[in-house]
């Protein structure tokens, strides 16, 4: 029998919870879900309903207060710190709605940031980030700043900054928060033909309700919970 492959995330009936002063916040209660490559999810719910939380969590960058994360089949939990910084440095691309570009650096070099943490050569540095822009529609504005730039275009260097690492897994919290709608729909378009383009998985956290296109599939959350999971029609 063939043997069969590890979903790319997978999570286990994971609860979060802490504590917010007096307050004890259940932020997840028994989330279990699984991404596959070539995936594209989209999270839908309102604000506090534990999507960008469940988001950190898939990433490694919170711990489920119980439950299983598991990357690869690896469980998060048993992997050192330094080991799961370096599985997100090299396999999980971050984009979020405020774009975290470093003003004093072209778009070039915040898009090779990661590429020069991870210790790789300037002229790779720079051939691999300049095709990332190119991908977007920015490999004119390479030496622009992200002050000379529309928010539209800091979010598809934010993009290429994901893409350039060559992830098996993009999370993208909100990234049209602080777009107009032709922006944003231009940078949906981008996120969806990641699967096919680049061969990532896309988990999409928005709070449109409306966001997902006919056979996306939907994950629908509110307090903790997933609520309803379904493809859009």
């Amino acid at each position: 029998m063939p043997t069969l492959m590890p979903h790319l995330v997978e999570l286990r009936d994971v609860h979060r919870t802490y504590r917010r002063g007096e307050e004890t916040v259940r932020a997840l209660r028994g989330v279990s879900l699984a991404v596959d490559a070539g995936d594209f999810l989209v999270i839908t719910g309102p604000s506090g309903s534990g999507k960008s939380t469940l988001l950190h969590i898939m990433a490694g960058l919170d711990r489920p207060s119980s439950g299983k994360v598991l990357l690869e089949g690896n469980s998060l939990s048993a992997m050192s710190d330094d080991d799961l910084t370096l599985r997100r440095r090299r396999g999980i691309g971050f984009i979020f709605q405020f774009f975290h570009l470093l003003p004093t650096l072209s778009a070039i070099d915040n898009v090779g940031l990661p590429l020069l943490l991870d210790g790789l050569g300037p002229d790779e540095i720079r051939s691999r980030a300049g095709q990332a822009l190119e991908r977007v529609g920015l490999g004119n504005r390479a030496n622009h700043r992200p002050r000379e730039m529309s928010g539209g275009e800091q979010q598809r260097v934010a993009i290429a900054r994901a893409l350039v690492i060559r992830p098996s897994l993009i999370l993208a919290d909100e990234p049209t928060g602080n777009l107009d709608t032709a922006s944003g729909a231009d940078i949906l378009q981008i996120l969806r033909d990641a699967p096919a383009e680049f061969g990532a998985a896309v988990v999409l956290v928005t709070h449109q309700p409306d966001a997902a296109r006919p056979g996306e599939r939907t994950l629908s959350m509110r307090d903790g919970l997933i609520e309803a999971a379904t493809v859009a029609g």
